[in-house]
C-alpha cells in the first residue's frame, strides 16, 4: 500500500525547527526503544531520530534499521539524510 504524504507533514519533516526526540544506540532496536516510538507518535505528528555514529556501518545499513523501525511501529518515514530520519504517525490513529 502506498502511503501519501502530505505536503505540509514533508515540510514540517525537513524543517530545521523538528528537534531530534531520540536516538538508537549502540544495543540497535529495543523493545523500549519501539515502546516509546509509539508512544511519541501518539502524541505528535513527527518524530525524529538520530542513529548514533557507529551504529550502522554504511548508508544501506541505515535505511535498513530505519525501514525497520518504520515496519516494526506502524509508522512512514517522511524524510531520511545521513543517520537522522523522521518518522509520521500514518497508521497509529
Amino acid at each position: 500500500m502506498s502511503r501519501e504524504v502530505p505536503k505540509k507533514i514533508s515540510n514540517m519533516a525537513k524543517s530545521h525547527d523538528l528537534e531530534v526526540t531520540m536516538r538508537v544506540g549502540k544495543e540497535g532496536i529495543t523493545e523500549p526503544l519501539l515502546t516509546e516510538l509509539i508512544d511519541q507518535l501518539k502524541r505528535r505528528d513527527l518524530v525524529k531520530i538520530k542513529a548514533n555514529k557507529g551504529v550502522t556501518s554504511n548508508r544501506k545499513n541505515r535505511k535498513e534499521l530505519f525501514s525497520l523501525i518504520a515496519d516494526r511501529t506502524g509508522s512512514t518515514i517522511v524524510f531520511q539524510r545521513g543517520n537522522i530520519a523522521v518518522f509520521w504517525r500514518y497508521s497509529l490513529q
